[in-house]
């Protein structure tokens, strides 16, 4: 194979990927951080925008973690996890958690669930502990079934996240 042809599908594989992220961008989602406990028991989070529910017997839903993580090396090892839904005003948690800061948990308020796991408390509406139902790996991320046990849930308006901005839901 020539060098061009390589290139020109270096080229189309890269504008595929920014025309496949417009196409997700376009979709609004809600605006969850993914936690967990390392082998050490240091606690482990990444923003996740890939959650959804799966079934309602037994309450099952999944998310997408980008593969050679922290957050997806503890969710392993863990076996369990927890979703923080977070309210309208935790753009900087997601922020936070979206990037590489590895002191990110000592930025931001959290506790330990009963179970151990981190919970963070001041920015989710709603929080779901999850143990592990099944993984699969898919390109370059791992889909993790979680099925769902203790929901604890409070007052608040979501955040969401589309055309690459931040949002609330709006008030009726």
């Amino acid at each position: 194979m020539s060098g061009t042809t390589a290139q020109r599908r270096d080229i189309t594989a890269a504008a595929n990927q920014r025309r496949f992220r417009d196409l997700m961008s376009s979709f609004p989602t809600g605006v969850a951080v993914v936690t967990s406990v390392d082998a050490e028991g240091a606690p482990r989070g990444m923003t996740c925008s890939s959650l959804t529910s799966v079934t309602l017997e037994p309450p099952t839903l999944l998310v997408c973690l980008r593969r050679g993580s922290a957050t997806l090396a503890a969710v392993n090892t863990c076996g369990s996890f927890a979703v923080n839904l977070l309210h309208a005003d935790g753009q900087h948690t997601a922020e936070l958690f979206a990037g590489p800061d590895p002191d990110r948990f000592a930025r931001v308020y959290w506790r330990r669930s009963p179970a151990g796991l981190p919970h963070l408390t001041d920015d989710s509406i709603a929080v779901a502990d999850c143990r592990v139902a099944g993984l699969l790996d898919v390109g370059d991320h791992t889909v993790v079934l979680g099925q769902v046990g203790v929901i604890s849930r409070s007052d608040g308006t979501p955040l969401l996240y589309g055309l690459r901005r931040f949002a609330a839901w709006p008030h009726q």
